[in-house]
């Protein structure tokens, strides 16, 4: 692979609805669009979303460092091979720069695979994407009102599997948390997401056991990498910790207390793209770790693609997926075919006619222009 010219933008597409949480409202996309093409003009895509929240970066902060990095990516990565030792000499700087390191390095699989005519799983040697493919219904922190009318769509849709967003007030929750579960349905699975909503392990347990359970788990209820706080709280409650901004790369998992029933949310532009995910796989299986596939709120349908490549290779990991909200949250996406859940929260036929496609499969709809942008 020769790389000739790479194209950074940032995407910007309108919310059909507002989406809420702890530590952040979003009313639009926050991301950046990578178009890599190599000296014949064949296309690679690529796509992350940085969060300050979640990893420190910033939109503009992620471009700089994409930009930075691209007269040596050109000079030194021509294969698989390259690419590998690339991520590794360059731990630290993706470190600190893991989002944006994930959009360049989605966009170099994506065209080392097209050059090569085969798809990504091949490329790396993992499973071909085999649907169905089964989402999460998440329910961010709106009004009861709003809350109501969304659980309604998904219990509609025959969703079963639910994520909902804490807020921090207890009447609040425990009022959308008695709605979800006043249908009465069996085999529904419910878990939390607190976005780092305590400092104190001891306020977090008192404000957990006065909402209605079970719980599959709860998403980062404390301040991020309290471990000895979380490692309490789950003797306490019993509730599974599930880590999400507490874990962003694989050497981190070594380290987890093993009295804890630990999971790992892993986001693909969260842990700095598909090789340090994979990374993360192998050391969660060698700790017995369940695995949630996660997404961040505005992803369009590659990086939902690229989260599918994690599906696959997780196997008997996987408790459960999100992401996959296509337009569905978006106003419009980028991204041809458009991937998204369907009844049950099931993707199935869409993700069937990629497997074994060049790349990731998805080209980018040509008339989308207007929502890609040269500034942030």
């Amino acid at each position: 692979m020769q790389i000739g010219h790479v194209d950074i933008r940032f995407l910007k597409i309108p919310f059909n609805a507002v989406f809420r949480h702890a530590s952040a409202e979003h009313h639009t996309t926050s991301s950046i669009w990578l178009e890599a093409r190599d000296t014949s003009g064949l296309l690679g895509l690529g796509e992350c979303c940085p969060r300050p929240y979640v990893t420190g970066e910033t939109l503009q902060g992620a471009a700089a460092f994409i930009d930075s990095q691209l007269a040596a990516v050109k000079r030194d990565i021509q294969d698989l091979d390259s690419l590998l030792a690339w991520v590794s000499a360059h731990a630290p700087d993706i470190d600190r720069n893991p989002a944006a390191w994930c959009a360049l390095e989605l966009a170099l699989l994506d065209l080392l695979a097209r050059e090569q005519r085969q798809s990504v799983e091949a490329l790396l040697g993992l499973p071909e994407i085999r649907g169905p493919f089964c989402y999460t219904a998440v329910l961010g922190d709106a009004d009861l009102r709003i809350f109501t009318a969304q659980l309604e769509r998904y219990r509609q849709s025959g969703f079963s599997d639910f994520k909902v967003k804490l807020s921090g007030r207890l009447g609040h929750d425990r009022d959308k948390l008695a709605r979800l579960r006043s249908d009465g349905r069996e085999g529904l699975t419910l878990r939390l997401d607190a976005n780092n909503l305590w400092d104190d392990w001891r306020l977090a347990a008192d404000y957990l056991q006065e909402l209605p359970g079970p719980f599959t788990g709860m998403e980062e209820p404390l301040a991020v990498n309290d471990y000895s706080g979380m490692e309490c709280l789950y003797r306490e409650t019993g509730i599974p910790v599930i880590l999400d901004e507490s874990l962003l790369c694989a050497g981190q998992v070594a380290g987890l207390a093993e009295s804890v029933d630990w999971r790992i949310n892993l986001r693909v532009s969260k842990m700095g793209g598909l090789l340090r995910s994979l990374d993360v796989l192998q050391a969660a299986r060698s700790r017995g770790v369940g695995i949630i596939i996660g997404a961040q709120v505005g992803e369009t349908s590659l990086l939902t693609r690229a989260a599918m490549t994690l599906v696959m290779a997780a196997g008997d990991l996987l408790e459960a997926q999100e992401g996959g909200f296509g337009t569905h949250l978006l106003s419009r996406d980028v991204c041809e075919p458009v991937l998204m859940f369907g009844a049950g929260g099931r993707i199935a036929a869409a993700a069937d006619r990629l497997a074994g496609q060049p790349g990731f499969g998805l080209l980018r709809d040509p008339d989308t222009d207007e929502l890609l942008s040269k500034e942030p």
